[in-house]
């Protein structure tokens, strides 16, 4: 089975919405491929987790959300 190519602009920067780019701005920008890729260890532990989005300010992340979001990683980060 091939797996999908993915890319940041398609495939992941809609997955964060507005308010969670705008939560995290002081820290990084979730709107941004090089933001995401320095900090993917951290977002994806956050995301998988369920601690971001924090509760009460977003929908959380299903498990099909995250493996997609590793996949683009062990992709090696496609624009």
């Amino acid at each position: 089975m091939a797996t999908n190519k993915l890319s940041f602009e398609k495939d992941i920067r809609p997955m964060f919405t507005d308010i969670d780019i705008a939560h995290m701005m002081k820290a990084f920008d979730l709107s941004k491929r090089a933001d995401v890729m320095q900090h993917a260890f951290a977002i994806y532990a956050a995301v998988s987790q369920g601690t971001m989005p924090p509760p009460g300010t977003g929908e959380q992340w299903t498990k099909e959300m995250c493996a997609k979001f590793k996949e683009w990683e062990k992709q090696g980060f496609p624009p």
